[in-house]
């Protein structure tokens, strides 16, 4: 089941005209050249973004991206949280595989094993030109083979995008891979410390702000208070700074030249930062934008094929003509860009462990085209009343601020069953549990049979309880368990 086959005015109106362009010229030009790459990932982007139909989003770059792009409606992160869901896109494999468990400054990094084997040192061997904007959060850096560092604060749109242009410039004749890391719409904090907040402009972007009154509840919270809107009004404010950013980048690399035989990617790292979304293995925490522009292959299209940010690296090596190793557990999706669909895999899986070292709580879950469950390895724990910025949790247990349709899905969220089963099209955001319906038995029964074969497939240490306590004892203790890659 490894999948293998498988701002300103002038930036909202500089892409439409650019997209024509992109369309006419696409891979007009140098067509036997290496193909570039550019990878672009926003921090804590869920599905906000009008060409996901979301009804407040303003994002017309990313709709003009989208336009000429596959967009994916069904890709999953790895794990809904920063550092294991990086190493995934990194090294095409799952945190528990490559042992990136949780974020860097836990103490968690890569397994030796897979050091050497991130996308970027897979493509410098084949001439390619390597640099990296803005974060990469995952451990240890030093082993990452990247010939440019670009330090840069990415909520500065123009700054980010002149510094990528700088790098593309001075890549020359040589095929490069660059990858754009925004911090939006993640949280902000004062030089790294205090509380979380959301900073509603940066250097005058987004021109207009939104307030409280302009946003709704999200669909998968419900939770409704002038606080919380607030807050909610201030991740859009941050989503259109992203857009306009991009909007920003995709105009330099246009200039450049470039364009027509560079490779486009973006992916978010996981969904938004709050309750219910990063940090769980529901929807609004696995599931994130994608999309891909190939030149000269795309076909601009909306695909519901299932996909997952374990596909990036060996879609990357494969349109840079580079071996995929054999212990990779994604696949390229060159085919499900050209329409191909019979190469989509059947099921789809994400996995969480812990964000920082506690709380450690184990899930694992799959999907397939309708149905999805949960198997949460530590059930009954009252894990978590606060995500980053967003007490909604603890502030619901004080208020009447959720409506009644949610109340049994937050006490679920915060003292979780062993086992939760989801009718994704009659339920997308998962508010009521059918694990134990005799009418879904069979459902149940199957999933939970292909989620353990891909267990033993992927070789999941925590398949044994032991594994499981010793985590929560070396947590406790801090300290850091590896266990031995097969």
């Amino acid at each position: 089941m490894t999948g293998r086959d498988l701002i300103p005015f002038f930036v909202r109106c500089g892409l439409a005209a650019l997209a024509l362009v992109w369309v006419v010229t696409s891979r007009a030009v140098g067509d036997d050249a290496p193909i570039n790459v550019l990878l672009i990932t926003s921090d804590d982007l869920g599905l906000h973004l009008g060409c996901y139909e979301d009804p407040v989003a303003r994002t017309p770059n990313l709709d003009a991206l989208a336009a000429q792009s596959t967009v994916f409606r069904n890709a999953y992160v790895a794990q809904a949280s920063c550092s294991p869901s990086r190493s995934a896109m990194f090294t095409g494999t799952y945190p528990h595989t490559n042992g990136q468990y949780a974020l860097v400054n836990s103490g968690y990094s890569l397994h030796p094993r897979f050091r050497d084997q991130t996308i970027p040192n897979l493509l410098k061997p084949a001439g390619y030109r390597t640099g990296i904007a803005g974060k990469l959060h995952v451990a240890p850096e030093s082993s990452f083979e990247f010939d440019q560092r670009i330090r840069v604060n990415t909520r500065d749109v123009v700054k980010t995008a002149d510094a990528a242009a700088g790098f593309i410039d001075q890549s020359g004749d040589q095929p490069f891979f660059l990858m754009v890391n925004y911090s939006d719409p993640h949280w902000d904090r004062e030089n790294g410390q205090g509380p979380w907040f959301y900073r509603d402009q940066v250097a005058g972007v987004p021109a207009k702000i939104m307030t409280a009154g302009d946003v709704q509840p999200f669909a998968f919270q419900g939770y409704r208070s002038d606080e919380h809107l607030d807050r909610v009004a201030g991740y859009y404010n941050a989503v259109h700074r992203l857009d306009a950013a991009i909007g920003l980048l995709l105009e330099q690399l246009q200039e450049s030249g470039k364009a027509d035989n560079t490779l486009v990617l973006f992916v978010s790292d996981h969904g938004a930062p709050f309750a219910r979304g990063k940090t769980t293995c529901y929807e609004a925490g696995l599931r994130v934008p994608f999309m891909i522009r190939w030149p000269g292959l795309t076909k601009p299209r909306t695909s519901l094929a299932l996909v997952s940010t374990i596909d990036l690296l060996p879609t990357i090596l494969d349109a840079a003509g580079v071996a995929i190793p054999d212990h990779v557990q994604g696949g390229s999706l060159r085919r499900l860009t050209q329409g191909d669909e019979s190469t989509a895999r059947r099921y789809l899986v994400g996995e969480f462990h812990s964000h920082g070292l506690m709380p450690f709580y184990p899930r694992r879950a799959i999907r397939d085209s309708r149905y999805k469950l949960i198997h949460n390895l530590l059930p009954g724990r009252d894990v978590q009343s606060r995500m980053d910025g967003d007490p909604s949790i603890s502030e619901s247990r004080d208020r009447e601020a959720i409506p009644a349709v949610f109340e049994a899905s937050y006490q679920q969220f915060a003292d979780a069953p062993e086992y939760e089963l989801f009718d994704l099209a009659a339920d997308p955001w998962e508010l009521s549990n059918l694990a134990g319906d005799p009418a879904l038995a069979d459902i149940q029964q199957r999933l939970t049979g292909a989620m353990r074969q891909w267990q033993d497939e992927t070789e999941d240490p925590l398949r044994d309880g032991e594994v499981i306590q010793r985590f929560i004892r070396n947590a406790q203790a801090r300290k850091i368990v590896q266990p031995p890659v097969q």
